[in-house]
């Protein structure tokens, strides 16, 4: 799938056709039950209005809830850190929210890293199951001459979903980190600690993240405003609204 640059406005002949087509195979595979792996799940944003679109996401495959609630109007909330692997300095915002999170990089998260060999199923541990402040200290214990590069950086998806479940969180969305990525969808699943959540989990593309991120710092704005999830079959294909940098 390629990137397509320009306004959301009806495209001609064949563009408008392949446009089309997708959206079919999209709904045929999206049956009316709780979404999973393989499915996809929408959201609109309502404000900013210069990201007034409807985007596509991805659920977890073997953990996290279902959307039971249709939410009208929801804060969309990135979380400050953006990989959301510890306690959050603005929590308080996303209680009873969604939160907009980083994918990071490191085991469970879809990214290969290297790391010390010696030390390797340490930081794997330490990245599983504690808070990045709790990391910090096991890898300066670990290794004083090395406290900062031991072990990779950031923690599994669960991990996150987890984190933004404590804070209260009615669902967590998390972006790629390769801000390029227009097409790509990662399979997130359950690490290896037999740990558990029950907010609903989704995957969304890196370059729809980024550009809600940089919507929010242009405008100043602390969240967004979306309505989730959105009933495709119930909107026009000539009035789907879609990011214009993503081909759906």
């Amino acid at each position: 799938m390629g990137a397509v640059w320009g306004g959301a406005a009806a495209l001609p002949g064949a563009a408008m056709l392949r446009r089309s087509l997708w959206l079919c195979f999209c709904l045929c595979s999206c049956p009316g039950r709780g979404l999973r792996i393989h499915e996809y799940l929408y959201f609109q944003v309502l404000s900013p209005g210069d990201i007034r679109y409807i985007f596509t996401a991805t659920p977890a495959k073997d953990f996290g809830g279902v959307f039971n609630t249709r939410y009208d109007q929801i804060h969309l909330v990135p979380a400050d850190p953006p990989e959301a692997c510890g306690e959050l300095n603005n929590g308080v915002f996303i209680q009873d929210q969604i939160a907009l999170v980083e994918r990071g990089e490191g085991p469970n998260t879809g990214t290969q890293t290297h790391t010390h060999p010696t030390y390797t199923s340490v930081c794997q541990r330490c990245q599983s199951c504690c808070s990045w402040r709790t990391q910090k200290v096991l890898k300066a214990a670990v290794s004083p001459r090395f406290p900062v590069t031991l072990c990779p950086r950031g923690c599994s998806f669960l991990s996150k979903t987890r984190v933004i479940q404590e804070h209260g969180g009615r669902a967590v969305i998390i972006a790629d980190n390769a801000y390029d990525n227009d097409s790509f969808y990662i399979e997130m699943i359950q690490d290896s600690t037999r740990r558990t959540a029950d907010i609903p989990a989704l995957f969304l593309l890196g370059r729809d993240g980024y550009m809600i991120r940089r919507s929010l710092e242009q405008h100043g704005l602390p969240w967004a405003v979306i309505s989730i999830p959105v009933n495709v079959t119930s909107i026009p294909t000539y009035e789907m609204m879609q990011p214009p940098w993503t081909f759906w």
